[in-house]
């Protein structure tokens, strides 16, 4: 079972993005090198339509979810997150699409992190099931 760490007040706290484009609302765990996040889909988020979290969606809660990997380090050191952006996406698979009400969650791992750019790669699931995953390289702005 997973431990809830942050609610959403706390996760929307640690993003740079701000309601409606906040695509995660909870953080399960957390290390230096990984994070589980959680998302539950409303039918007022912008990237829901005809019944499904569209692919747009899904791609910037994974990267919202680096966001708050990157977020939380910087709150555990009492320093202020600067923003970051997507440098690059790399081979991002997309199985299957949520619907609304789901639950996905991101394991977010990563695989290298050198002068503010960091390499992960993300995993998706809902209820088990893996339903994407891909590759992100993130910038901080300077």
């Amino acid at each position: 079972m997973d431990v809830l760490l942050l609610e959403k007040e706390a996760v929307e706290n640690l993003l740079p993005q701000k309601f409606p484009f906040v695509m995660v609302d909870s953080m399960l765990s957390y290390s230096e090198t990984s994070l589980v996040s959680g998302y539950t889909i409303k039918s007022d988020n912008i990237f829901f339509d005809s019944n499904a979290f569209l692919e747009a969606g899904l791609i910037e809660h994974m990267a919202q979810s680096v966001a708050l990997h990157t977020g939380y380090q910087f709150f555990l050191r009492n320093e202020t997150a600067p923003t970051g952006y997507i440098g690059s996406i790399k081979e991002i698979e997309i199985k299957k699409l949520p619907k609304i009400n789901d639950t996905i969650q991101s394991t977010v791992t990563i695989l290298q992190e050198f002068a503010g750019i960091t390499l992960v790669d993300i995993v998706t699931t809902l209820n088990n099931e893996e339903i994407a995953n891909g590759q992100m390289k993130t910038v901080l702005a300077k």
